[in-house]
């Protein structure tokens, strides 16, 4: 479920940020202002904080910004857990599961933890616009 449909009760943080690496460190204290205010325990909180550190890395890294020059994330709890979604320019290359990054290897981990982290994540490709939406336990 992506963000624009969701039930009016579930608050929902959309965050536009610069293509820079220093939007992460920016993104972390806004997300862990939200999970702090809707107390979520301390660990998730964690967690939360490095899927998005990861996602939002590699859509900096890797992926061009949208046209507006920016990144867009977006965060929110359910059910289901913590939302975290990451919307880039989508670049040539998917987001993939690497389970067994080389030792020698300078990347490949991000992903990696995203899985092991995350209930699920998914990618959505659509217009130029590529989502990544991970699902973090509570």
């Amino acid at each position: 479920m992506s963000s624009a449909t969701l039930p009016a009760d579930v608050s929902v943080m959309d965050v536009v940020l610069p293509h820079e690496v220093s939007a992460v460190a920016d993104a972390r204290r806004r997300l862990a202002g939200y999970l702090k205010r809707h107390r979520v325990a301390e660990n998730a909180c964690d967690d939360a904080q490095l899927v998005l550190s990861e996602l939002l890395s590699n859509a900096i890294r890797y992926a061009p910004p949208l046209p507006d020059g920016e990144v867009h994330a977006a965060w929110w709890i359910d059910k289901a857990g913590i939302h975290i979604e990451v919307t880039d320019g989508c670049g040539d290359t998917e987001p993939q599961r690497i389970n067994d990054p080389h030792p020698e290897s300078i990347g490949g981990r991000g992903l990696a933890i995203v899985e092991m982290l995350t209930v699920e994540w998914t990618v959505r490709t659509a217009d130029k616009r590529r989502t990544v939406h991970a699902i973090v336990p509570r």
